[in-house]
């Protein structure tokens, strides 16, 4: 639900939605949404200062309540 939720979000965002893709992973000291874009809309979801990217953890973080989730945005630039 999170993670569909988040999705939606971003894709209103952006202004290539079809390349959005927020992962769900489960670790050990809970779960993290992975969030990808097209590399020239990363800029987009960070926003200026990160205040974007802030708004959308604030916004996850009320519809996880206690469960808790953290929200990282991926450079799909980065090469593993």
């Amino acid at each position: 639900m999170l993670a569909e939720a988040l999705e939606h979000l971003v894709r209103g965002v952006v202004d290539n939605p079809d390349d959005v893709s927020v992962r769900d992973k489960e670790l050990r000291r809970g779960s993290i949404l992975e969030v990808r874009v097209h590399p020239d809309d990363l800029g987009k979801v960070i926003g200026r200062n990160g205040r974007t990217a802030t708004a959308f953890r604030t916004v996850v973080s009320a519809l996880a309540g206690r469960a808790g989730a953290r929200v990282d945005f991926v450079d799909v630039d980065r090469r593993r």
